[in-house]
Parts: structure tokens; sequence; C-alpha cells
């Protein structure tokens, strides 16, 4: 068996060579690995820098009032409730009058019905010439004196053995100090009642940003298990010392009286309070990656990304301020990017 070997030309074998190598470039280029990415535009917007602070919705102290009892006795009944609705003329409690509160008022009461007498008896004897202007006088300040001892005891309810208070105002029982059965003094505080659409946020603050914000500053507003809720406001008053139970420092904030309604007493609220605003580049939050101290984003150039180191500024939401050379419109990989190298071959997603 004889084998035939054919010699190419020289020219031959060299154009069959480049068509090898072409097709193998070929092939190469189209395993060549490839991200998937989506992509976003670079946009100028105005972005606010906010700082964030959380709190509790309260009763504003303004508009709290202070429920005493007036005189000492016996709390015997009591109709409310903490946390209760009340409107005005609502019965709240009732005081039975003790012993000796009752023996007072007797007693003043005497004292001014002698006082009378005794006036009446003055008048006669100076009529008759036997008592002098000065003892009538005397007798008329005497009974002045027991007549008002006697209408302020009747004004604290001493002149009766029991009493019910009653409401002055609307409003919401934030405090509730005595129980049915207790004895209590004069002047005993037995309950606030607050304002029902007069209330205002606590918020807490570290102390080395108060530098950054005062009264007046815009602030928005939100429940925490509910954030579709937005209140939006300004800061009222910022205290100065730290809340030694909080490491914090309070910031009030008023909540407009037509907005009340959305949120109740005690609840957990948010805050955004508006440092500074301006407009500028900004980009999604998931487009800027790290690398050390060092921020940058991706960018798509002839289907390849592009490494392109930009600086951070303001956040809000889910938008970040960058610059650098990027300008309005560049498109930024947004997912995908955590992949990605520079010049690395990219596919975006329809």
């Amino acid at each position: 068996m004889t084998s035939v070997h054919r010699k190419l030309p020289i020219g031959g074998a060299i154009l069959l060579y480049a068509c090898l190598a072409t097709g193998h470039a070929q092939a190469v280029d189209k395993e060549e690995p490839s991200v998937l990415v989506t992509t976003a535009p670079v946009v100028s917007q105005k972005l606010v820098n906010s700082l964030k602070a959380f709190g509790t919705l309260q009763a504003d102290p303004d508009q709290v009032l202070s429920l005493s009892l007036p005189h000492a006795g016996l709390i015997n009944r009591i109709w409310v409730r903490l946390g209760q609705r009340v409107r005005s003329g609502d019965r709240l409690l009732e005081i039975v009058t003790s012993p000796e509160a009752r023996m007072q008022y007797l007693q003043a009461r005497s004292a001014a019905d002698f006082a009378e007498r005794e006036l009446e008896r003055q008048q006669r004897l100076y009529e008759e010439h036997l008592a002098t202007s000065a003892q009538l006088d005397a007798a008329k300040r005497a009974l002045q004196d027991a007549n008002t001892t006697m209408k302020a005891l009747q004004q604290s309810g001493q002149d009766v053995t029991e009493e019910t208070l009653r409401s002055p105002m609307d409003g919401i029982v934030t405090q509730l100090n005595v129980s049915q059965g207790q004895r209590v003094q004069a002047n005993t505080t037995a309950m606030l009642i607050a304002a029902e659409h007069r209330l205002i946020a606590r918020l807490g603050v570290e102390a080395e940003d108060l530098s950054r914000i005062a009264a007046g500053k815009p602030v928005t507003l939100s429940s925490v298990f509910d954030p579709d809720i937005h209140i939006e406001s300004e800061i009222r008053e910022v205290h100065a010392m730290v809340d030694p139970s909080t490491q914090l420092v309070e910031v009030l904030v008023e909540i407009p009286e037509e907005q009340s309604g959305q949120l109740v007493l005690g609840s957990r609220v948010v805050g955004l309070i508006q440092i500074a605003g301006k407009t500028a580049l900004a980009v999604p939050r998931t487009a800027v990656l790290g690398d050390g101290e060092n921020a940058y984003v991706f960018t798509i150039a002839e289907g390849r990304a592009v490494r392109t180191p930009v600086t951070v500024g303001i956040e809000e939401d889910a938008l970040v301020e960058v610059s650098g050379t990027l300008t309005t419109g560049d498109r930024v990989v947004v997912s995908g990017n955590y992949e990605l190298e520079d010049g690395m071959a990219v596919r975006e997603h329809p």
C-alpha cells in the first residue's frame, strides 16, 4: 500500500493557516464570558440631606391639664381609666369629704354666724352711744374675715359630704394617680388630661448633631409600624441637655391638628430632619461600590464595563449624589455590578 503526500504551495499553506487562526479567534470571542447586567441613567435631581431620629408621640405639655383634689377625703368611685377619651362635663371621680375637712367648714360657718351677730350688737351699741366707731369697725372686719374663710372652704368643696369631679375639657386621660378606696390629702394630683388633638413628637438626636439642627428646620414624620403615614412639620424646640435615660438630646416636633388623627399617643415614630438640599447628579444607591475609601460605579462602553471613580455626597431614599466624570444620561450598572471587573464583557438586561 502506497501513501501519497501532496505538497501545497507556500502561498496556499499561509492562507490555510490564516483561515484556521481567524476561525480560532472567532471561537475564542464567542466563548468569552460576559455578565448580564441592569443599568439606570444618571439624573440631575434635587437631593435633601436628612438626619434620621426616632421617638414617641406624646401630648403637648402646654395642653395638659392637671386635676387636683381640693380637699382631703376618700376616693369613693372612679369612672375613667388610663388612656380613655373624655368629653367636657363627663364624670371623672367621686370624693367623700374627710371628717376633719368637714369639721373645718362647720367651724368656719359658726364663726361667720357669730361675727354677724356681734356686728349687729355693736351696731346697736353704737347707735346708743355705748360703743365707739373703732369697735364697730372691728366687728365689720371680723365678719368680713369670717365670711372670706367660709367661702374659701365652700369653693374647695368642704361644705358638702361628697363631690363629683367632672372633666373641664375634651381630652385623653394620660395619667391616673388615685384608686378607688384610697384616702387622699388636699391638693393631691388625681389625674392628667391632655388635649386630644394637640400632640408632639419627642425625637432623640446625638449631641454631636446639635450643630446641624435648629428650631424651624423641616421634619417629615412617619410611623415606625406604618411607613405610609407621612406628616410634614418642623422643629419647635431643641433641648440643651442629654437625657440621662436615653443619652440623647430631645427635639420637639409639633403635629398639625388636622393630621393628629393619623397617630395615637405613645406611637413610635421616625423623623427625617432636613439639614440641607441642593441639585446634583444622582444614581441609584445600588450602583455605587466601594474599594476601601474609594467609591466607583461601572458604566458601559461598546459592550464592556468601565470602572469610573466617583465621589459620593448626599443620600436620599434610594439615590446617592455623585460627582466625577459622569454626565446626565450616562448609564450605570445597578444590578450585576458585584461580578464585574474593568473591561469585562457585559450583556444588558432587555
